[in-house]
């Protein structure tokens, strides 16, 4: 591993191991989630004037009026979302800066990530292809359309907050799929995990959160 990916100082491996202990501290349990984060170099997904910041718990600007989610965003959707068993085929809305994604990437089957930011969906491969994860699906497409010739999804993540569920996603995700989306307006979002079933929907209202707003249409 190169010496940008394992870090110095404020973002060498000690710093990581600090921020999992915090999640530990914070609630989080699942060993593979904290372990993949543990393993995952968050502080090259951002400017490197906020390298020294990248293991704060806190969000950070990526650009373009966006931000990367806090560590224990990140994990906890992550675990919400593999709380019920592992999942097989997800869905990413919001690529981002792609930390999110390469969380994903290494607790999932096939990951799709959908960014409607191009800047930002390429700058995310091109960081991903440098950890070596290769795997993952991109499209550079309005969120709310989700990735049809993909569905069903057994898993669905959003990295921003639409004021309601777009009806694309509820309707591609699989029974027994399970999608992890903050919901309503800026100053009043609630993390919802809702579950398909053979007969509607069960949603859950997680807790209190703050996201970016969910943005229709693309940005070039």
């Amino acid at each position: 591993m190169s010496r940008r990916l394992q870090g110095i100082g404020m973002t060498s491996r000690r710093t990581r191991e600090r921020m999992i202990s915090r999640l530990r501290q914070q609630g989080i349990t699942n060993g593979n989630v904290l372990a993949v984060m543990a393993d995952t170099p968050r502080h090259i997904f951002v400017d490197e004037a906020l390298e020294s910041r990248a293991y704060e718990d806190t969000a950070l600007p990526i650009g373009h009026n966006q931000t990367i989610s806090q560590p224990y965003i990140v994990a906890k959707m992550t675990e919400l979302l593999l709380e019920f068993g592992p999942r097989k085929n997800v869905l990413e809305i919001g690529t981002g800066c792609g930390y999110q994604t390469a969380i994903l990437a290494n607790l999932v089957g096939q990951l799709y990530s959908v960014e409607r930011i191009a800047p930002l969906m390429k700058k995310a491969r091109d960081t991903l292809w440098e950890l070596g994860i290769k795997t993952v699906g991109f499209k550079h497409s309005d969120g709310g359309w989700g990735w049809p010739e993909h569905a069903p999804f057994d898993g669905i993540l959003a990295a921003a907050a639409p004021p309601e569920v777009p009806p694309a996603l509820l309707e591609q995700l699989a029974v027994g799929g399970v999608l992890v989306i903050p919901v309503g307006l800026e100053g009043m979002q609630e993390l919802h995990r809702i579950t398909r079933t053979e007969h509607g929907f069960e949603d859950e209202v997680i807790e209190r959160v703050t996201f970016v707003p969910f943005l229709s249409g693309v940005n070039r």
